[in-house]
Order: C-alpha cells, then structure tokens, then sequence
C-alpha cells in the first residue's frame, strides 16, 4: 500500500474552479489511481480514473467539467474542477489501487456555494 494526502480543497462559488492535489508516499507508476467523494449523508461515489497508461475514466456527472491526471516522477494525482455547482460539495477522496487493498487517503473537503 501507499500513503496518499489530498489537498487543494476550500470554498468557492458556484462556477469556480478548483484543483485538488494527492500526494503519494510511494511510486505509482504501476497504479490506477482515483478520485472518489462523499457528500453528506450520501455513500462515497466514483468520479474519475485514469490507468497506468493515461487512459481516463469519468462518472456521468462529471459531464466535461473535470479532469483527472498524473504525474509519476512527481508521484501525484491532480483533479482540475471546473464549473463546480453546489451539487459537487463533498468531501473527496484519492484512491490507489493497491493490491491486495486499496490505498485512500483522508479526504479534502470541497463546499461549492451557490
């Protein structure tokens, strides 16, 4: 497993961006990584991917307004947020899938105010 810290949460209105961070404290060159979120009184759900190779994944939601990427000589995973709406408050969540149990780090949270 790996130790991953997110950061980069906070506060912004509604058509905002933001760009979470999570810092890894091993190589993941050879991980998929993620980004999952939880909002209040809700299960944690997925938001986006991206494979060993670059090849992304995105929830529905999502609808073009995220980007998830990488970068391995930096061992950090990056999730650009645009056009947040009061729906994407929530507390975020980087994942590595780790064998033989994921690697989650403790979440940041993100407040979209409308």
């Amino acid at each position: 497993q790996v130790q991953l810290v997110e950061s980069g949460g906070g506060l912004v209105q509604a058509g905002g961006s933001l760009t979470l961070s999570c810092a890894a404290s091993g190589s993941i060159f050879s991980i998929n990584m993620g980004w999952y979120r939880q909002a209040p009184g809700k299960e944690r759900e997925f938001v986006a991917r991206i494979s060993t190779d670059g090849r992304t994944i995105y929830a529905d939601f999502v609808k073009g307004r995220f980007t998830i990427s990488r970068d391995n000589a930096k061992i950090t995973v990056y999730l650009q947020m645009n056009s947040l709406e009061p729906e994407d408050t929530a507390v975020y969540y980087c994942n590595a899938a780790t064998w033989p149990t994921s690697s989650w780090g403790q979440g940041t949270q993100v407040t979209v105010s409308s």
